[in-house]
């Protein structure tokens, strides 16, 4: 048997692309000696169709972020609960949840030019559209703090989209539960952060 079943998987590139752009805060896992090393990282897809990212010097993860060592992500979209009073019609309870699970292979980029550019342009990405916020080439912090942070390449050999979003029910029960994953995850977040922070 299939697992997940083919109705919860999504192989339309373009959808999983769509998940890595709207939430680009990859979870990184890396394998040493059989332990997993696992980081959470901004990746930038690039026109080459290659996943950019930042490492601190000093993260335990960073040696094994070069030299075509094998590495899997994890991208998260949108998540929740789904009661089965939200459904037209008799149901169980179940999760709703929008995951990308990547593999490939990392190349460290060694060249302070192409940190700094890189910086800059994930900067300009994760501000748009308003742009309120510009790294400047100049900036003295980003000069500062070149020499502690490493960059590198993902080449992504394996795609997997997983979206379990009630696609087995019927049509108004889908529907119902796409407008329930919108409003909790709405709900949720303000709730969440009111009580923590």
């Amino acid at each position: 048997m299939t697992y997940p079943p083919p109705h919860h998987q999504d192989n339309q590139r373009e959808h999983l692309i769509e998940v890595i752009k709207t939430y680009p805060l990859a979870t990184v896992i890396s394998v040493k000696d059989q332990e997993p090393l696992i980081t959470h990282l901004p990746l930038i897809l690039n026109d080459d169709g290659k996943l950019i990212g930042h490492i601190d010097i000093y993260n335990p993860q960073t040696p094994l972020l070069k030299d075509n060592n094998n590495v899997t992500l994890i991208f998260s979209g949108p998540q929740c609960y789904i009661s089965p009073s939200v459904y037209t019609t008799t149901q169980l309870p179940t999760w709703n949840y929008i995951k990308v699970h990547l593999k490939g292979t990392v190349k460290a980029i060694e060249s302070k030019e192409a940190l700094k550019q890189s910086l800059i342009t994930m900067t300009e990405f994760l501000e748009a559209p308003e742009h309120k916020y510009v790294l400047e080439p100049n900036n003295p912090r980003l000069e500062a703090n070149l020499d502690y942070i490493k960059m590198f390449e993902i080449t992504i050999t394996d795609w997997e989209g997983k979206f379990k979003l009630s696609q087995d029910k019927k049509t108004a029960n889908t529907q119902n539960a796409k407008i329930e994953l919108i409003q909790k995850n709405q709900e949720s977040i303000k709730a969440f952060l009111d009580r923590v922070f």
